[in-house]
């Protein structure tokens, strides 16, 4: 007999949010849109050179899927040597006030953020 999930299951499930956060808050995602919104179009070893620490098979990756996930256009043109370029989407696009918001919050408490780790590993009682 099959189980039953449901947001009262499956924590998951409860949180409508945790997609979102899945796709636009991986490792290398939130750079990569961020690069493609302010450079705008760029070939791939441009995005590279902005995201120095990345490697090319994990940018590989995460360009497929965020052209899968719809974020991003890929477009080749069949020209000698053949050139790709990426660019953000008008969904990736539409991310913008998100990620606004969270500028906004990161400037006003990162660094009380940064305080309560201190505080947090200078209590010998931890």
């Amino acid at each position: 007999m099959a189980r039953q999930v449901s947001a009262a299951t499956d924590p998951e499930l409860a949180c409508p949010i945790g997609p979102v956060v899945d796709i636009v808050f991986s490792r290398w995602t939130t750079p990569i849109l961020w690069s493609l919104h302010t450079y705008s179009r760029q070939r791939f070893v441009e995005v590279q050179r902005r995201i120095a620490k990345i490697t090319p098979k994990v940018l590989t990756q995460r360009l497929r899927q965020l052209e899968r996930d719809g974020l991003i256009v890929r477009t080749y043109h069949p020209e000698v040597p053949p050139r790709v370029e990426y660019e953000i989407s008008e969904l990736g696009r539409s991310l913008a006030p998100l990620f606004a918001h969270l500028t906004e919050w990161a400037a006003s408490n990162l660094d009380k953020v940064e305080r309560a780790r201190q505080d947090y590993d200078a209590d010998p009682d931890r």
